[in-house]
């Protein structure tokens, strides 16, 4: 099965939210005090210019790394993902987070159930 090209609206779109991530990851590893290197060791990557890349939106936070990065910038892990989601994954994070949000305020849940 292939896959179909990303149309230019979604992929301005990706590039913008992979870059205000990098912003918030950098703001993060800098309210912690870590340098760029330092965030490498202690997320036990090789070179430093990883984190280079994710803050500048021209890579991603993996999966399987994202508590160790949470943990090394005194991060709550859960809270990390839910972040990282809604800017790598805005729709996916829509689905599962947006219904929360009217359970936690109750106005809002009054004006779905006008809807």
């Amino acid at each position: 099965m292939s896959r179909t090209a990303m149309n230019p609206a979604k992929a301005a779109l990706t590039k913008t939210l992979r870059r205000e991530a990098g912003r918030w990851l950098k703001t993060a590893r800098e309210a912690a005090g870590l340098t760029q290197a330092e965030l490498a060791e202690k997320t036990g990557l090789r070179y430093y210019t990883f984190v280079s890349q994710v803050e500048n939106g021209l890579g991603r936070v993996p999966i399987e790394a994202q508590a160790i990065w949470a943990e090394s910038l005194g991060l709550d892990p859960g809270q990390f993902a839910r972040t990282l989601l809604r800017y790598y994954e805005p729709e996916l994070h829509r689905l599962l987070f947006d219904g929360a949000a009217d359970e936690a305020d109750p106005a809002l849940a009054g004006r779905a159930a006008q809807a």
